[in-house]
């Protein structure tokens, strides 16, 4: 009897997976023929070419006055009106608000079409030395928006791992950095080990930071009470394909973010 139990736990929790996954691949062909059409028809001038190539030897840029400041507020005014986060909570390390990639596609065209613009990727291309293109639509972290609003919303010391073939890269975009601190920003610092010493890295807002997430170690301490930070992350690689290792790591890792869903991207 336990043993036809047992068979029967199994095959219902085998069954609740694949039907899972299921309902999961049909979503992503839905995001795929959307993405399609946000690519056709979402053309824009980011007017990059500004800025030169930026020296990227230490694997850390940062960029201040990244876009015209139309273009930001497009970008800005799109961020601050979603409300769909999802909050997670990792003891001793992590703390604060997540919209995943799927939701943006949904939601937000203007900001999925920036993060395809070809000139942002053929200038991140430029600085980092090889071309990338945008990570796989399954990764909700490819695109994604961060949100540190309630106290103590921070990340510990991390190292953004590599789940790809290719060289994969952090792009950091602050839209809003408000509260107590000095200029009226937040108390909440991007932290990153450069050459074995602690670099505090600023993020007023429009400041792009791109970074080789696997070879820099950073962090982002707490926030403070009544302030307020949100970051559109973007991820980019050389080679977006995955071994079936990397695959798997990568969703298990995601779940700190988005839940047991991740487990079936």
């Amino acid at each position: 009897m336990l043993i036809e139990l047992g068979a029967l736990g199994i095959a219902l929790t085998g069954g609740a997976w694949a039907l899972a996954r299921g309902r999961r691949a049909c979503l992503y062909a839905r995001q795929r023929q959307r993405l399609g059409e946000i690519q056709r028809t979402s053309a824009q001038d980011l007017g990059l070419e500004r800025h030169g190539v930026p020296d990227f030897a230490k694997g850390l840029v940062r960029i201040p006055d990244f876009l015209p400041a139309q273009a930001f507020a497009r970008l800005q005014t799109d961020i601050v009106g979603l409300q769909s986060a999802e909050r997670s909570f990792v003891p001793t390390h992590k703390k604060g608000g997540t919209i995943a990639y799927e939701t943006l596609i949904r939601q937000t065209p203007a900001i999925v079409a920036y993060y395809h613009s070809p000139q942002l990727m053929g200038f991140l291309s430029s600085i980092v030395g090889t071309a990338v293109a945008p990570t796989p639509i399954e990764d909700q972290s490819s695109l994604s928006v961060l949100i540190y609003d309630r106290p103590a919303d921070r990340i510990g010391w991390h190292y953004d791992h590599n789940f790809y073939r290719g060289r994969h890269f952090t792009a950091l975009l602050p839209i809003v950095n408000q509260g107590s601190a000095e200029g009226g920003l937040s108390h909440a610092q991007l932290v990153a080990a450069i050459d074995e010493r602690e670099a505090v890295v600023g993020t007023e807002p429009n400041t792009l930071v791109l970074f080789e997430g696997a070879k820099v170690r950073h962090k982002v301490t707490p926030i403070r009470a009544g302030e307020r930070r949100v970051i559109l992350s973007m991820t980019c690689c050389s080679d977006p394909r995955a071994k079936a290792w990397q695959g798997i790591a990568r969703r298990f890792k995601d779940t700190a973010y988005y839940g047991a869903r991740a487990l079936w991207t």
